[in-house]
């Protein structure tokens, strides 16, 4: 093994960092994970340790076998991050950018000059008199969860009652939401992939069109516009991405992702750089890649675990069906409702594409048998 190549330390063991392993392998960069437990998605493949990621002891022992630090969550305490900067770890994100994909009230406040839904920070239901509003907990809510739309003033009571103070939102009314991916290195090199359409069901993403085909293009300019002004201004070393709600012409930040994520799976296959590739080449402060795509359009399942437990059997009829379809899975225990995997699919014609993703994600879930 080359000395020269570094070690790039992963906080998590999850399926994005499985999906990292591949182009890390292909640039001979070596991955460390910090895993909980050595079952999880990626630890089953790669090299890992496994630890506490909340215990600074256990965190500082890890970073000391690595080059660069970087996360698949946000769950690891900002303190820690602090900590490991001030040993003069080389952490990317930094804790000054990653705070914003951890607090959400200090994400509305950094980008008060955005345009975003008005928000106030809530600690009496009192001081809401209109409704009806989104309530959001201020950190650690994902795929729906800490989210709540709330009527009137008994239910944000309860919400406060129950986690304290509460992020609110003002509904938007919105047409549709897009995600930009956007990769940024420490040199301030930056790019974007396309904008991605968001498909949701009870708050969990179901499926991605990439690009976004109800997205005119000067819209679509001007969103990737605001997600690099948004890299800039919190100063993010990595991947991000960019939640944005569209209502007619305008554009509503709703939430930051400061790591791969789950809207731009596509790029595995569908762009000439993949975000997982991208977040490697920004974190160790190479020239980014080319994020152009490489098919019209490409189109993303989220595989969610249902009736069935065996997700080898179907690739005998969905293979055969659409032999283009490309599989991701992570390998997890398959779970009512969970993310078990994914699948992509390329090509030029919007409906069919859709079609043959949905028939995938319907049979391996059990839903149909045909």
């Amino acid at each position: 093994m080359s000395k020269h190549f570094p070690t790039v330390g992963v906080i998590g063991a999850g399926q994005l960092a499985r999906m990292t392993i591949a182009p890390a392998t292909a640039l001979g960069v070596n991955l460390l994970l910090l895993a909980n437990d050595s079952s999880d998605s990626a630890a089953q493949i790669t090299n890992h340790i496994v630890g506490d990621f909340r215990d600074l002891e256990t965190v500082r022992e890890f970073a000391r076998k690595c080059d660069v630090v970087t996360f698949e969550h946000e769950l690891i305490p900002l303190s820690i991050i602090k900590a490991l900067e001030s040993d003069g770890v080389v952490v990317r994100p930094s804790s000054a950018s990653f705070l914003y994909s951890q607090d959400k009230a200090a994400m509305r406040e950094r980008l008060a000059a955005f345009p975003a839904p008005k928000s106030w920070v809530v600690t009496d239901a009192a001081q809401i008199t209109t409704y009806p509003v989104i309530a959001k907990a201020i950190s650690g809510g994902y795929d729906g969860r800490g989210v709540w739309k709330i009527e009137d003033t008994t239910e944000l009571a309860a919400v406060i009652k129950e986690i304290g103070k509460v992020l609110v939102e003002e509904l938007i009314d919105f047409d549709y939401e897009i995600a930009v991916m956007v990769a940024r290195s420490p040199h301030g090199q930056a790019t974007t992939w396309v904008p991605t359409q968001t498909v949701q069901r009870d708050g969990i993403c179901t499926m991605t069109i990439s690009p976004a085909p109800l997205l005119s293009d000067e819209l679509s300019e001007k969103a990737q516009k605001l997600a690099l002004d948004v890299a800039h201004e919190v100063g993010v070393v990595g991947v991000m991405a960019v939640e944005i709600f569209v209502k007619d012409s305008e554009l509503f930040i709703n939430e930051l992702a400061m790591r791969p994520h789950n809207s731009g799976h596509w790029t595995i296959e569908g762009a000439v750089t993949s975000q997982f590739e991208q977040h490697l080449r920004a974190i160790l402060d190479l020239p980014l890649g080319s994020p152009a795509m490489t098919a019209p359009i490409a189109v993303m399942g989220n595989i969610l675990g249902g009736d069935k437990e065996d997700m080898y059997r179907p690739y005998l009829h969905l293979m055969a069906r659409t032999p283009g379809l490309k599989f991701h899975h992570y390998m997890k225990e398959v779970r009512s409702g969970r993310k078990i995997g994914h699948v992509n699919l390329l090509g030029d014609n919007l409906l069919e594409l859709t079609q043959e993703v949905q028939h995938a994600l319907d049979y391996l879930s059990g839903e149909i048998d045909e």
